[in-house]
């Protein structure tokens, strides 16, 4: 019995409502950390699915250039397995050409329909337009 209480080994009830009762000698500690552990592992395998959300943000003036680098960036989050938003961004009066902002962000979807698609449609707030893409 000494040297049972030196390597931390304890009686545990495994199934109290049997006929005798069961009863286990086990490092009670050392497997509460076990399962800790195995909580911790299968919880970073779920974020890992659900990725990072990656900002882009363009302007109405942004030139056709410009818009196929950021659409190239986009591509390569997707890829990783990230999800990646669009932010359109309005100055002043711009605002009245939302329908711009709405056919650049068609031009966006047409682009990247062979590495994600569409969570949540393009939605204007305030003087902001927002697209979000997802991986398929």
């Amino acid at each position: 019995m000494g040297k049972a209480r030196e390597a931390g080994l304890d009686l545990v009830e495994v199934s109290p409502e049997s006929d005798p009762p069961v009863c286990r000698i086990m490092d009670y500690g050392k497997w509460l950390y076990e399962q800790k552990r195995k909580y911790r592992e299968s919880r970073k395998k779920t974020q890992h699915y659900t990725g990072v959300l990656k900002e882009i943000r363009l302007r109405l003036e942004t030139d056709k250039h410009d818009l196929e680098i950021k659409t190239s960036h986009a591509r390569e989050f997707l890829q990783k397995g990230n999800k990646v938003q669009f932010t359109m961004m309005f100055r002043g009066r711009q605002v009245l050409h939302n329908n711009k902002g709405y056919e650049i962000f068609n031009q966006i979807i047409e682009a990247m329909q062979d590495v994600g698609k569409v969570e949540q449609p393009s939605t204007m707030s305030n003087k902001r337009m927002i697209l979000l893409i997802v991986p398929k």
